[in-house]
């Protein structure tokens, strides 16, 4: 059962029910508050929802420097108790708003900004918080894992807020979703301290940051993965946009199918984590053939004729999505130092949302103009775009070329080479070249060949 080897082990057993419970709550929230801005407070306007989703998740763009130097050097599961906390206390303002009928349109949009504050300082300390649980050998099954509790909660919390947001209203839903961070809280207070394993934190001193961001630079494989991210991250995953504009002005229907359609696409993400989790070391060619599978399903949900296909062709684009996602993270963070790790995190998680100020103010302005089905062809174009960046960088680093066996039929026709001379047939080479740090050498700064530096000690990929 190496799919769930992780939950063997207390810890993160104990960190896996506090957050599912917690994550249950946020997409509760996420969908009662987008439909409240979509329904409730404007005429069906996707591009407010575009500009509350820019508020919630634009402060991870500004704040990740800060963010991430935090997560390394201060202790971790103290800033989860104060982030868990404000974000509950923030829950609870907007539903009491909301409840006693005084929330407009700007108070909304500024409750999402300070929950993209908070949001922003918890991000990268929940991310890296993981590696104190587990060993590093169980550190990718761990990310997925968490991957899989996120995307259970995505299939279970937008559908029961569908059911409530039309029944009693979002302001419970909000008030609800406060009760939950309670669940992680609790969660926190059963993991005693002395049984979390010690890391490297960040020394004090100037130049902390700039030191994150030039460890950066120096890994190309790394720097790749995050234009990738950037880009599906900042045009293709605005999902709560895409389905609302899609079942609201498209189809015509109401919160309870908004809500629906959010759990049918989680079906694929949940299957897309499990997976992932099963997989073991991420690995390079896995998070660009996803993104372009992504961006494939995206264009054919885009031409769904009604309602159930929609649904249908939302199940794959929710697993590459997913899959993209938790092979990228995992990836970041299992060939990162250790000491840098929360810095590098909190580059991920900003390229990661905070594109999202830009790409969903963008989406929804494309959603009211041209109409639902267009917006969904911006996503189809960027995950095509992330995958040929992908590859076009993989033929670099492994100086791959193509050589023809006339004398052969079939695949065998096609023979894939690099500097270290012919390694297969047909699409063999493809797969040695996006195999990840383990296959490649070590790298020293400004060596140009993409290889990912050995992380050097007992942390090295190739286990």
């Amino acid at each position: 059962m190496s799919t769930f080897k992780s939950l063997h082990i207390l810890n993160y057993r104990i960190w896996f029910v506090g957050a599912l419970i917690s994550n249950i709550g946020t997409w509760m929230q996420r969908t009662a508050q987008d439909w409240l801005v979509f329904a409730h407070l404007t005429a069906h306007d996707a591009g407010a929802v575009g500009i509350t989703m820019a508020l919630q998740l634009g402060p991870q763009l500004f704040l990740a420097p800060v963010a991430g130097l935090v997560a390394d050097r201060f202790n971790r599961k103290r800033l989860l108790v104060l982030t868990q906390s404000a974000m509950a206390l923030l829950s609870a303002g907007l539903g009491i708003l909301v409840i006693t009928g005084a929330a407009q349109l700007w108070q909304v949009y500024a409750f999402a900004l300070l929950l993209g504050v908070v949001s922003a300082l918890d991000a990268p300390v929940r991310q890296t918080f993981v590696s104190e649980l587990v060993q590093d050998d169980y550190l990718p099954n761990a990310v997925a894992l968490n991957s899989a509790s996120f995307n259970v909660a995505r299939m279970i919390g937008p559908a029961v807020a569908g059911v409530l947001t039309a029944v009693v209203g979002p302001g419970w839903v909000f008030l609800i979703n406060t009760l939950t961070f309670a669940a992680m809280l609790l969660s926190l207070a059963k993991i005693p301290v002395a049984s979390l394993r010690r890391m490297p934190r960040a020394a004090a001193g100037k130049g902390r940051i700039r030191e994150g961001l030039r460890y950066v630079r120096y890994r190309p494989d790394l720097v790749v993965v995050l234009v990738a991210i950037f880009i599906v991250g900042t045009l293709g995953l605005n999902f709560a946009l895409f389905i609302a504009a899609m079942v609201g002005t498209e189809f015509g229907l109401d919160a309870g199918a908004f809500g629906l359609m959010n759990s049918i696409m989680a079906i694929g993400s949940v299957a897309g984590a499990l997976l992932s989790a099963g997989r073991g070391t991420p690995r390079l060619r896995v998070i660009f053939a996803a993104a372009g599978a992504f961006g494939v399903t995206s264009g054919i949900a885009a031409l769904a004729p009604n309602y159930f296909w929609y649904g249908v062709a939302l199940v794959p684009v929710g697993l590459f999505a997913i899959t993209m996602m938790t092979s990228a993270n995992g990836y970041v963070q299992t060939t990162t130092d250790p000491v840098m790790r929360g810095r590098v995190m909190a580059l991920y998680m900003a390229i990661f949302m905070g594109g999202t100020p830009i790409g969903a103010p963008f989406v929804g302005w494309v959603a009211n103009i041209a109409g639902p089905r267009w917006s969904m062809g911006v996503a189809a174009v960027a995950g095509l775009l992330a995958a040929l960046i992908g590859l076009l960088w993989i033929i670099r680093a492994k100086q791959l070329r193509l050589h023809f066996n006339r004398r052969a039929r079939g695949l065998r026709y096609f023979r894939v080479a690099s500097r270290a001379g012919a390694i297969g047939a047909g699409g063999s080479g493809a797969d040695a070249a996006g195999a990840g740090p383990a296959a490649q050498p070590e790298s020293m700064p400004g060596n140009d060949d993409g290889a990912a530096p050995a992380r050097g000690r007992d942390d090295a990929v190739g286990r």
